[in-house]
């Protein structure tokens, strides 16, 4: 249900914070005062069109916030939509807002964080239906009709089971599918992956191999700068020249100055030490480096062997992957494929018996949904033509069509016929109406607008109620063309179906409006030269004053009719609820 709403800088509106309750809703006020306006901010909230001549002359930017309570029956749904756009999940309840920018740039919010205006829309869809002049109608869409039938006839277990089976039945003939094509591209198919596995197989790759022959080619490449380089090393370090000793061997005259210089002060003992280590350790070098250049070897047919296998690698990788592991891993994928082609008749034969088998389960399921379906269309028509002759709409008529399509490879009927199926069964359901004698039965979408629409859609709410799982109703409009005894039953039915949901409901009848369980009161106002719209909660005396001048100007008479409207509909509503 819708808590709080807050709107600021749309139309005339300049501040406003309203805090609702369950139950109905009435709004009323005199033409022009503003109560539409409420409804168009409700509207462009929930995703309407955002038409800057909203935003209030002078202002910026016109903003309209919403906070809504999710009630149990539609908490899954929009938390699922929530998780999937990876916004801010709160179990019990939602924040809407929407922005309406001078520049054209307009902003849709969901619990703070920006989000496109169809997202907006799907959650709103789960909230709000607006009835009226509006076009968010949630019955007046088709795909919507199904869903309410079957709810209505009960059909959820029936459904669920059918469900099972058909995705069952839709993941068996992707396989299918997948191993049709397979044997169609099999043999084409078969002889190139054997050759691929061959030739991955033949090379005998090793992972890590590549990076060592890389090392091993690099060394080859370059032996004679490699042994050239060793030997000047060797040159400085032991053998010297003529003119110039080795290293090693000026490192001896050094030990022999410190053996000296430690003879006259043994505190410098350290540095021989260090000295005779630096000496040690030029002899390992000296070593390391003669076992080194010994190893080096110039081997030209060696260096052609590892350049043959580097391109060999090379031109695997290009043809299977951009790594060794990636050119095994694919090799691994295609001999499982080879398996499948070599067991593709086989798993083909065994699928398609077990896809018959379920396509019976699914038929019988498809056909025992239709049953009811049929069976509950009729009297979901016929309560819906009730409800409209009450609501001052006696010639209506009202049919639920259901129709199947032909399909080679759908579900048999009794008859024979195959007919198309999904995930909802083999029905194609739509809500027809003919307002008037002699115009023929119309998709919902259609009808008239305004009150008429409006009264429909109380008569299939009121019908569906337990059906329908939008918790916030608007209804606008709905008295149009309505007199007062037409109102009280139009009120009634609205009192009843807002034990269900939360019902918001425009009105200029007093016999209506007295039927609310909160009453708003819509009235314009100049304040210097700026016209602004206000909203008053009315109560007690208050609320008598209200319906008196719904009823006619404010005086004894009028007063003492409103206190007996007041206690009328008491009565009668006390009388439903312990009914």
């Amino acid at each position: 249900m819708l808590e709080e709403l807050r709107i600021s800088n749309f139309a005339i509106i300049e501040e406003l914070v309203l805090h609702f309750q369950p139950g109905l809703v009435i709004l009323t006020g005199e033409t022009g005062a503003g109560k539409s306006i409420l409804v168009d901010a409700l509207e462009t909230l929930v995703g309407g069109k955002a038409d800057i001549n909203y935003i209030r002359s002078g202002a910026e930017k016109a903003i309209i916030e919403g906070d809504f309570l999710l009630p149990e029956s539609i908490r899954n749904p929009v938390l699922e939509i929530l998780r999937r756009e990876e916004l801010e999940e709160q179990s019990d309840y939602l924040s809407l807002c929407r922005e309406i920018r001078a520049n054209g740039r307009h902003v849709a919010r969901i619990n703070g964080r920006v989000v496109s205006l169809a997202t907006l829309r799907e959650i709103s869809e789960y909230l709000v239906d607006i009835h009226g002049q509006s076009e968010h109608l949630s019955l007046l869409k088709p795909s919507q009709h199904l869903r309410l039938l079957d709810n209505y006839a009960k059909n959820e277990d029936l459904r669920s089971a059918y469900q099972q089976i058909y995705y069952e039945l839709m993941e068996l003939r992707q396989k299918l599918s997948q191993l049709r094509q397979l044997e169609r591209d099999a043999a084409h198919r078969f002889d190139l992956l054997q050759y691929q596995v061959s030739e991955i197989e033949h090379a005998r790759l090793k992972i890590g191999e590549e990076e060592t022959l890389l090392a091993e080619r690099n060394r080859l490449a370059n032996a004679e700068n490699l042994a050239a380089l060793v030997q000047q090393c060797i040159l400085l370090l032991d053998e010297g020249a003529p003119e110039q000793p080795s290293v090693i061997e000026q490192i001896g005259q050094v030990i022999h100055l410190l053996g000296s210089l430690v003879r006259l002060d043994n505190s410098q003992n350290p540095l021989l030490e260090r000295a005779e280590e630096i000496f040690e350790n030029l002899n390992d070098l000296t070593q390391t480096l003669r076992q080194y250049g010994e190893e080096i070897e110039y081997n030209p047919r060696r260096l052609d062997l590892i350049e043959e296998r580097l391109n060999l690698i090379s031109s695997l990788k290009r043809k299977y992957g951009g790594t060794v592991e990636a050119v095994l891993s694919y090799a691994q994928k295609a001999r499982k494929q080879l398996e499948e082609i070599t067991s593709a008749s086989e798993q083909i034969e065994t699928l398609s018996r077990t896809e018959m088998a379920l396509l019976q389960k699914l038929g019988e399921l498809a056909r025992q949904l239709s049953h009811n379906r049929r069976q509950y269309s009729q009297a979901l028509a016929q309560a819906i033509e009730e409800e409209l002759a009450h609501l001052h709409m006696e010639k209506a008529r009202f049919r639920v069509q259901i129709e199947h399509v032909d399909a080679e490879d759908g579900i048999p009927l009794e008859n024979g016929r195959k007919v198309a199926f999904n995930a909802s069964g083999i029905d194609r359901v739509e809500f027809l109406i003919a307002p008037n004698p002699g115009e023929g039965f119309k998709p919902l979408a259609k009808i008239a607008s305004g009150g008429e629409t409006s009264r429909l859609m109380l008569a299939l709410k009121s019908v569906l109620a337990s059906a329908d799982d939008v918790p916030c109703l608007v209804f606008d409009e709905i008295d149009q063309g309505i007199g007062g005894r037409t109102g009280a039953v139009v009120g009634k039915k609205l009192w009843q179906l807002a034990r269900h949901h939360q019902v918001f409901c425009v009105t200029h009848l007093p016999q209506l409006a007295a039927f609310g369980d909160q009453h708003f009161l819509v009235r314009k106002r100049v304040i210097g030269d700026r016209t602004v719209t206000e909203v008053q909660v009315l109560a007690g005396e208050q609320r008598v004053e209200e319906l008196a001048q719904m009823m006619g100007d404010l005086n004894a008479a009028t007063l003492q009719s409103a206190r007996k409207l007041l206690q009328s509909v008491s009565e009668r509503v006390a009388q439903i609820s312990n009914s």
